[in-house]
């Protein structure tokens, strides 16, 4: 069990750390940031959608059955994250600067991203608790996913009129919360095993809505033949290194 904690807690401060990544783009100019980060999106749904079928599902399966039950659970999961991003603004939008950000939605993407690192704590915490190679997959394609996102967050605090300064601390700070998750969620399944159950299969199915309803999208706005091309090369290899875990 202290091997799990540790493993948990490691990873966690990876994926929190992520939140960072964001003063590294202050160099880089914003057109040159958004070639590069579409390849990163790209890689980012194919690794999330690898996540979910070929190690949170399998998992999920072994242990309560494809049955109704299961279906329920995804169709709950799908439904949840639909909420989240419908009404609490969860945002993920993966440009450094987009045009329909107001300004007063800073504070509504810090509450959001919030939310969003303490499920994903949550998440780490359920997928070590089966077993350290899922727990290993999961955070990777949490961070690839990261990536992105961090960016795109840390960009539109400063849009919103915060400092470099504030904005790499509080987006420190949200990110933070993922280590709130992981605790939680590690004492909940000490005590109640079953809670696990019902854990990856609402995970599955935030990385299905994730990677579906907003990553795949922005990829279908590059209409370039050869960029395109490297996006589905990008996209299949996040797929195929979460099936390589999956051999591990």
């Amino acid at each position: 069990m202290i091997q799990i904690w540790l493993y948990s807690i490691i990873s966690v401060v990876i994926v929190s750390l992520i939140s960072l990544i964001g003063i590294l783009t202050l160099s880089i100019k914003i057109d040159k940031l958004k070639k590069i980060l579409i390849f990163f999106v790209s890689f980012s749904a194919g690794s999330l959608l690898g996540g979910a079928f070929f190690h949170l599902l399998p998992e999920t399966v072994a242990k309560i059955g494809f049955g109704s039950k299961l279906a329920f659970l995804l169709i709950a999961g799908i439904f949840i994250f639909f909420i989240l991003e419908k009404y609490i603004h969860w945002r993920h939008c993966h440009e450094p600067t987009c045009e329909d950000h107001p300004h007063h939605l800073g504070k509504m993407n810090l509450v959001g991203d919030g939310l969003h690192n303490f499920i994903d704590g949550l998440i780490i915490a359920a997928s070590y608790l089966i077993s350290v190679p899922l727990g290993v997959a999961t955070t990777i394609a949490i961070v690839v996913h990261e990536i992105p996102q961090e960016i795109g967050d840390f960009g539109v605090l400063i849009h919103s009129g915060l400092s470099k300064s504030k904005a790499i601390l509080y987006n420190l700070i949200s990110a933070s919360l993922a280590i709130l998750g992981v605790l939680i969620g590690l004492l909940l399944g000490s005590y109640i095993d079953s809670v696990v159950v019902y854990i990856l299969p609402i995970a599955a199915a935030g990385f299905i809505y994730i990677a579906t309803a907003d990553l795949i999208p922005e990829l279908h706005k590059e209409t370039k033949m050869s960029r395109s091309f490297i996006q589905i090369v990008s996209f299949l290899l996040g797929a195929f290194i979460m099936y390589l875990l999956t051999l591990i």
